[in-house]
């Protein structure tokens, strides 16, 4: 099987993050495909490591100056075995097909261990919001949904956000989409609540984050009191990760963006974290910032030329990646190690490296992969979906008690899968071998299509 996994490799050569998640699965789930005729199980393989349909198109808008920009804009469709496509829209100049192919991959797997009707999906384009005035990204937004119109809708493909895509990008993009459809209907996520959004949707990836995180501690008969954690990040999952850390009793020392991070030795409280949601939400400013206002607090800027992220060298007891992916390689890994962290919890895609995988599983360290700790905010997204179907919305306490019992049930689904395969307490490989199974068997009953 190995050698049919290379195979299919093979055909997306140079798709570096790509080849990385297609890997990461497929060597976890061969139990799964051992039990199936070699024919089924390569066809299998064939289909599902191959989106449906892969769009790219370009992007022009005009800026503040009058200049004609052009960006690439992508859409991946990568797999509706169980419902209509659903994945994040991510505005980064990092934007690159191999990375909307391995979010579009990623994207499937965890919308299975919701348990929702939600295929998955991917989209974005490499530019940059970041400096942009408001009229110039809804000048963008407004070409980019000139393309992507034509390929979503609330039974075909359910974007939401990601990096770069916030609640001002969504609210241009669905007032684009509604212009030009003519339709009024979820065919976006992370709306504004007065059209269209859900309660808790903005909180749903942190706090999800965090509940998971609980039920891999208390399992092992921990908690998050008095731990001191770890956060990069400093958007919208980092914030609310964060958020519900303290909450629980945590001490949150980090937090960073694209030019560094800060290390506050008497820990992040809720005043602070409100003054970076201000800076960060309302005047997009840097992180920088933070140490300037609060003096118990340094930063440490970015070195390019470093072969480590420094904020992993700090000593602390649990580790909540929440920036981007491969963030934590070997090196981050062995600095972790060595404080010793009792947790790894990957709240952003695929953030630690396999390398680091590898070493946080060999020296027993609690490690929470990223499709199944970081699925509240799809889950959430599925809970908006049903509210605009029934036309309703239901109050924050009530979706937060669905997400703690869907964290807790995802949970329970990755230890029960491994168990079953013979890998008891491997939550990555329990992880992966619950969502492939419920997508494989949904394809094989929908026979080759």
């Amino acid at each position: 099987m190995r050698e049919t996994i290379e195979r299919f490799l093979a055909r997306d050569a140079g798709e570096r993050e790509f080849q990385q998640a297609v890997r990461e699965v497929l060597e976890s789930v061969e139990p799964f495909l051992a039990r199936l005729p070699q024919a089924v199980a390569e066809g299998l393989l064939a289909r599902i490591v191959e989106p449906e349909r892969v769009i790219s198109f370009r992007v022009p808008w005009v800026d503040d100056r009058g200049r004609t920009c052009v960006n690439r804009g992508f859409l991946v469709e990568m797999n509706n075995a169980l419902g209509p496509f659903k994945g994040g829209l991510r505005f980064h100049p990092s934007v690159t097909q191999s990375i909307l192919k391995f979010l579009a991959f990623q994207q499937v797997f965890k919308n299975a261990l919701t348990g929702l009707p939600l295929g998955g999906g991917a989209g974005g384009a490499d530019f940059d919001p970041k400096g942009k005035s408001d009229a110039e990204v809804m000048r963008f937004c407004t070409s980019f949904m000139r393309e992507l119109y034509r390929h979503v809708g609330s039974r075909v493909d359910i974007p939401g956000g990601d990096i770069g895509v916030g609640a001002r990008e969504i609210g241009f993009l669905f007032g684009a989409y509604r212009r030009m459809a003519n339709r009024f209907e979820g065919a976006l996520t992370g709306k504004g609540l007065a059209w269209g959004g859900s309660l808790f949707r903005a909180e749903a990836a942190g706090y999800g984050c965090v509940y998971f995180a609980s039920e891999l501690l208390a399992a092992h008969g921990l908690g998050l009191e008095g731990q001191v954690c770890l956060v990069s990040g400093s958007g919208n999952v980092a914030q609310h990760t964060a958020e519900k850390l303290i909450q629980a009793g945590a001490r949150v020392v980090t937090l960073s963006d694209s030019s560094g991070h800060i290390y506050d030795r008497d820990g992040i409280d809720e005043e602070k974290l409100a003054f970076v949601k201000h800076l960060k939400n309302v005047r997009r400013g840097r992180i920088h910032e933070y140490a300037e206002k609060y003096r118990s607090a340094v930063f440490v800027p970015v070195d390019p030329a470093g072969d480590h992220n420094p904020l992993w060298a700090h000593r602390a007891d649990c580790a909540f990646p929440c920036a981007t992916e491969n963030e934590i390689g070997e090196q981050d890994a062995y600095r972790l190690i060595n404080h010793p962290v009792k947790l790894v919890c990957e709240a952003a895609n695929m953030p630690c490296t396999p390398e680091a995988v590898q070493l946080f599983t060999g020296k027993n360290v609690l490690f929470a992969p990223g499709k199944a700790a970081n699925a509240g905010g799809v889950a959430v997204s599925g809970l908006e979906l049903v509210q605009n179907s029934m036309r309703l919305s239901w109050a924050g306490e009530e979706i937060d008690a669905r997400l703690r019992l869907l964290m807790k049930g995802i949970h329970r689904t990755c230890l029960e899968a491994a168990e079953s395969y013979g890998s008891p307490g491997e939550l990555l490989r329990g992880a992966n071998l619950a969502a492939f199974e419920k997508v494989a068997r949904a394809m094989l009953d929908q026979g080759v299509v």
